[in-house]
């Protein structure tokens, strides 16, 4: 039973005392009791793959702050990695594949992994997690979004202009829904082994999908984000399971995600809050969506940004308060406990 389950009801658009909070990224560079682990750990796929250090950084925003969620420290790459794509992390680069995907005879290779051989150390992470909140708060488990995950595996790691992945698309359609269908299956079957190892709810990062065209986002991106929600385990130890859809940048398509089985669906700092209930919020719960930057102001600054989106969502459920995007490196974080404080101080009034 959980001690605080205000994020679970929101996520469902079920009633709450105060509007839950959490951030996206944080766990991460922004803690000095992070940057240390890290040091420690060696690289960064060590803390990755290492159960009780990724635990332990996941933790630590929670020993700071009065959050109301745990996200599973790892990264959305696992899966490619999993794959036998090689993945690498170069200082000033971030994420390299070794062996990224050229062919067709590259994307013939590619198998659904074996979440529990291949990806035991994510399973592990998340039970080892789940016993060291006590049942304080949920932890959110996660994936990327097969387009985001395809976009990564083609151009072999990060990239400006999209040239590889969408020059696949445009002239080998074909080949790119076979590389997107092994992806959705993949992901479908690592978050069903993140819900059955402890997760008590799931996102999908689609951090990519903002750079597609209507048509080819609905084709591309969302076609296989509604197919992975279809196969989700909605239950578990008779709990519900919410399920959150992110496309950064996908204001423009918030009408056919909300219709995607999705129970919440993230928001960038690019859409007002009240926008987008009026459009889609008696469908779906909303997260988000303060532009990460405003953290790099002042306490009362933040606390004033906090106030404003409040206001616009109103009174009422369903809003689960987040950043539009994860929190910088080099934000301080105090700011962040101005952020976290004055969303639970300022939001009891809209659920009277």
């Amino acid at each position: 039973m959980l001690k605080n389950d205000r994020y679970i009801k929101a996520a469902l658009s079920q009633a709450v005392d105060k509007t839950p909070v959490w951030m996206m990224r944080q766990a991460g560079r922004y803690l000095p009791e992070y940057r240390k682990i890290r040091g420690e750990a060696g690289s960064f796929m060590a803390l990755c793959t290492n159960p009780e250090l990724a635990c332990e950084v996941t933790l630590q925003p929670l020993r700071r702050y009065d959050l109301d969620a745990a996200i599973l420290f790892s990264d959305i790459l696992t899966i490619p990695d999993a794959m036998g794509l090689g993945l690498r992390f170069e200082t000033g680069e971030g994420p390299v594949f070794d062996r990224p995907i050229k062919t067709q005879a590259d994307i013939e290779k590619l198998f659904v992994p074996d979440i529990f051989d291949k990806l035991g150390y994510v399973t592990d992470a998340v039970s080892t997690i789940r016993k060291g909140l006590n049942g304080d708060v949920p932890l959110i488990g996660f994936s990327g979004s097969p387009w985001t995950l395809a976009t990564y595996m083609v151009e072999g790691g990060s990239t400006k202009n999209f040239g590889k992945v969408k020059g696949l698309m445009f002239t080998d359609p074909k080949a790119m829904h076979q590389l997107l269908e092994v992806l959705a299956k993949s992901v479908a079957a690592y978050l069903n082994a993140q819900i059955e190892s402890g997760a008590q709810a799931v996102m999908l990062f689609d951090t990519w999908g903002g750079v597609l065209s209507t048509d080819d986002y609905k084709n591309f991106s969302l076609n296989y984000m509604c197919q992975i929600i279809s196969e989700l385990k909605r239950e578990h130890d008779g709990e519900k399971i919410p399920v959150t859809l992110f496309t950064k940048g996908g204001a423009n398509w918030l009408d056919a995600m909300a219709d995607s089985g999705a129970d919440c669906i993230g928001l960038d700092w690019t859409i007002d809050i009240d926008d987008a209930r009026a459009r889609i919020g008696h469908k779906v719960a909303l997260q988000g969506n303060m532009d990460p930057c405003i953290l790099y102001s002042t306490p009362e600054k933040v606390t004033e940004a906090v106030g404003d989106i409040l206001k616009r969502f109103g009174n009422g459920n369903g809003h689960v308060f987040n950043l539009g995007h994860g929190i910088h490196p080099t934000i301080d974080p105090e700011n962040v406990k101005a952020y976290v404080d004055a969303v639970h101080n300022l939001s009891e009034q809209y659920h009277k």
